[in-house]
């Protein structure tokens, strides 16, 4: 009997709870996989990194127009021989809410590239490294804005032996031909 008043109490709450989570998606942005990145010791490479925005969600460009907006930002923390230039992010697009009309906002929305560059030190060994990082960004739709949220990912490079040109050794002069 408690059973069954029970379950008829908490029965629409739950009715209630399941149709709120249909209708409330949490923004989500990805990392789309990275080219095989690989490199001589001391040598740069350029790397671009690619990231999905979930649809109906846009997030701020790196240099969003208000200065209280979250900008997107990249941070690499690879192994101590391979360091990283500066990256560079596309320009936003500019988009204007209907909470807003009198102000556009700079955004990405879709797939968007940052670009930046990795370098090798001399002193680093062959062999493949893990490269961690972290996006952060603030995301929203086009009725409400959500906490500036972090995604973390990671890619390989690959650090490759230099391969010296093999020369003949000089013959002997003893060899006749």
């Amino acid at each position: 009997m408690r059973a069954r008043a029970l379950l008829r109490l908490l029965l629409p709450v739950l009715l209630v709870s399941a149709a709120l989570a249909q209708d409330f998606t949490l923004p989500e942005v990805v990392m789309l996989p990275v080219e095989p990145v690989s490199l001589h010791p001391g040598e740069s490479v350029p790397i671009r990194l690619s990231f999905r925005i979930k649809d109906g969600f846009h997030i701020n460009s790196s240099k969003p127009i208000q200065q209280n907006l979250i900008p997107t930002s990249v941070k690499l923390s690879p192994p101590s021989d391979i360091l990283v230039g500066k990256f560079t992010y596309p320009a936003g697009e500019l988009m204007q809410l209907p909470f807003m009309p009198d102000e556009k906002l700079s955004v990405y929305s879709g797939v968007f590239q940052v670009s930046g560059l990795l370098k090798t030190t001399n002193a680093i060994s062959p062999s493949t490294y893990r490269v961690r990082g972290v996006l952060r960004y603030q995301a929203c739709t086009d009725r409400q804005c959500f906490p500036p949220r972090t995604t973390e990912f990671a890619f390989d490079v690959k650090v490759v032996r230099v391969k010296h040109p093999r020369r003949n050794p000089p013959q002997s002069p003893h060899a006749h031909s």
